[in-house]
């Protein structure tokens, strides 16, 4: 026999992946509830600036930039790769102290002008 009463559709929350978002995300009821959530969610989530350097993000900078330099050289300037490898390695050893002392330098004006400027984030 034929169903006579209609089944309820339920939101599909999931993706073309079947991932489903499990966090519950309540709809604001005004725009004062909507502005208020999106100031808390951006709050959360400071800019990637405001975290110290560190040194292995300067051995990753430097690793890339040696590696480019190298490339460059090679490809651009036609020298050997015999000729190359030494001075990119050079140019390693300068670029990790210099970008993480520059970084830090960068870092530390930027949190003078934080704490002067009343702490805000």
């Amino acid at each position: 026999m034929a169903q006579t009463k209609k089944k309820r559709n339920r939101k599909r929350r999931g993706t073309q992946a079947g991932n489903i978002d499990s966090r519950k995300k309540s709809r604001p009821r005004n725009r004062q509830d909507a502005r208020n959530q999106a100031k808390a969610g951006s709050r959360s989530k400071g800019p990637r600036a405001d975290n110290p350097p560190t040194w292995r993000s300067a051995i990753m900078r430097g690793a890339i930039a040696s590696v480019v330099f190298i490339a460059l050289l090679v490809l651009l300037f036609g020298r050997g790769l015999n000729e190359a490898l030494p001075i990119g390695l050079l140019m390693l050893v300068f670029y990790i102290p210099a970008g993480f002392y520059m970084d830090r330098m960068m870092w530390r004006r930027r949190e003078r002008a934080r704490i002067r400027g009343g702490g805000k984030r």
